[in-house]
Formats: C-alpha cells, structure tokens, sequence
C-alpha cells in the first residue's frame, strides 16, 4: 500500500533486503548495496537491456559490497547477463566497484567526462587533500589544527574506496539519448552535489532515475572543497532543481540513489530548495550578532556530534552557503582575526 508523507507518496513501503531486488517498473530492478557510514546504504538499479541487464551505480569498493553483488548474481540476477555499466557520479559509494564490475564482465563504463576524470584523479592521488594549501584553507576558514588533521586525512579516508577504473569509458553528455532495451532515455546532468552528475529520464513512462539529486528525506551533501575555495556549488545546485522541475513530469516516478523511490517530484524540489533558503537565513542571523568564521558557523547548522569524515562534509557545505551568500550581496567579509576569515551580515 502507498504511504503519503508530507505530501510524497512511497509506492514501495520498504528496500528490497541484500542479495534481493524489487522490480520498481517493468525491466527495472531496484536492489541495495551496505555502507558503512551512518547513511548504511546505496541504491543500485538493474534496466533491461535487451539480452541482459544494464547496471546503474556499483556500491562502494569493499569485501561487503563485493558479498552483496556475488548475492545478487548467484539469485535474481543469475539468468541473464549484465551487459554494460552505467555511473551516475565520482563519490565512492556510487562508483567504488566500477573497475571489479567492469573487469570482471567486460562491460563498457558509461559516464559523464568530469565524474570519469574526478575518480581517476583521487584514485592516482589519494593523499592529495592532505596536501598544505588544503589544510591552509581549513586553517584560514577557522577549524583548528588539531581538528584540520583529523578531516584531512582519516575525514577523506572513504574516497580511497575505489577499486579502479576500466582505462577508457564512452561519454554521456547532457541532451544525449540513451536506448537501454526498449526504452529510450534523456540524458540529464546537474551540479551542486557532484560535478556533471549523471540522471537519466524515461519521458514515455515519466520514469527518473535522479541519483543523489533528489532524494526523499535528506538533502544530498553541498559543498565546497579545498580544491576549489571560491566555488558555487549550492547555487549550481538550486540551478539544477529549477531545471529539473520545469523540465520533467511532475508526477515522475523518482529513483533515487538513497532512501525509497517516490512520487512527488515538484513537491520535494520545493522543500529541498525551501531547506537551504533557511540554512542561509540562520546563517545570515548569527552573523549580525558577530563576525563568525565558517567554522564557528557549523554548529549553527549542525547540531549533532561529529565525527572527521562528518565534520569535513559539515564544514564544507557551510562554506557552500558562505559563498553563495556572498554572491547574493548577503555577508561580508569583516577584518580577519589571528589569520582566520570572518564574514558579518550587513
């Protein structure tokens, strides 16, 4: 039975267990890959794709992982081939099994230019966000040292969990169609949570397979790295909504990379774009009061605990607001202070 939650209905009550799919369309699998991470799970989708199945999104690169897919093609998946590998974005959760998969089926990588190159350049350098100009950017924005080692070295432990990448890939390219079996698919591709993610979208059966973009109870990760200090991501992000939502059906069936599917496309979007309007007003509040640093800005946002993978990822989307409120005239940098940067709200 349909479950209706603040205005989203969740045709599938609940995720399919490992080693096990749900067919969320006809030809279309939905099973679920372990994480080890307070979000414990990835969703991976199975497309018919004549003679065999297409794989969209692999898991993280682990033994756990590797368990779940061997589950999976010795049970539902054993009839049928798989016949090529399609990879929505370069965070390891979603690429990290791509080389063992590829390898091992001899299946073609289908993704887009900046997640190919992304992944390949952290798995050639892993230590890289070690380096000292990224921990001068932690430093200046105000995290201390202590913490600043800790977020970056064990808080980028998890983007060594690939297993490799094949040596060459075929290109998807907003505005590209992509026939998988029957079915045609747009291909669609926005920024913001990871750069020229790729989403696919079956305009015949209002099908979207909306990776991390649009996901059903959490807003995906917004954030600014080291590598690009000045970077706009929220406001590349809030772009990519808009597109979405006058581009695709409002009654889609959404497939998303995380949590359940879901109808209620234009209704997630709105909260989704409401959401970051209040982490930028709260923000803006504690600004007037003083200046802050980013860094005394997240427990403003965030209220939890956190540990150095957390924090690296809290810290980093509350500079993805700083910089896109900087970009709407709504702070200001005030002096800095002992070599920290400070931002006042006008």
């Amino acid at each position: 039975m349909n479950r209706i939650e603040d205005g989203l209905v969740f045709p599938f009550p609940s995720a399919p267990e490992l080693g096990k799919v749900i067919e969320v369309a006809p030809g279309i699998l939905w099973a679920r890959m372990p994480l080890p991470f307070r979000l414990n799970h990835v969703n991976v989708y199975l497309i018919d794709d004549g003679d065999g199945w297409a794989v969209l999104d692999t898991g993280i690169g682990n033994a756990a992982t590797r368990e779940a897919w061997e589950a999976l093609l010795a049970g539902p998946l054993g009839s049928r081939r798989l016949t090529r590998l399609i990879v929505t974005h370069f965070h390891p959760d979603h690429i990290g099994l791509a080389g063992w998969l590829a390898q091992r089926f001899d299946l073609p990588l289908l993704i887009s230019q900046t997640s190919y190159f992304g992944c390949l350049n952290i798995s050639l350098s892993p230590g890289a966000l070690d380096a000292k100009p990224y921990r001068e950017f932690y430093l200046l924005h105000g995290l201390d040292a202590e913490t600043t080692g800790l977020v970056s070295t064990r808080g980028h432990e998890y983007l060594k969990m690939v297993t490799g990448l094949p040596l060459t890939f075929e290109r998807l390219v907003a505005g590209d169609t992509l026939k998988l079996g029957s079915r045609i698919f747009s291909v669609h591709t926005g920024d913001g949570h990871a750069p020229e993610q790729v989403m696919l979208y079956c305009t015949e059966e209002k099908l979207f397979l909306a990776a991390d973009q649009v996901l059903a109870k959490i807003s995906p990760n917004v954030s600014v790295w080291a590598v690009e200090p000045k970077g706009d991501p929220l406001g590349l992000y809030l772009r990519s909504l808009k597109a979405i939502r006058t581009t695709l059906a409002a009654d889609a069936l959404v497939l998303p990379g995380h949590q359940l599917p879901f109808y209620g496309l234009y209704t997630r979007i709105d909260e989704l774009i409401e959401h970051h309007k209040r982490r930028c007003a709260a923000i803006a509040e504690a600004c007037r009061n003083a200046p802050r640093s980013a860094a005394e800005i997240v427990p403003v946002v965030f209220h939890q605990p956190l540990d150095p993978r957390q924090m690296g990822f809290a810290f980093s989307e509350v500079l993805a607001h700083v910089n896109f409120m900087f970009g709407q005239g709504e702070l200001e940098w005030a002096e800095p202070r002992n070599g920290v940067r400070r931002m006042i709200a006008p």
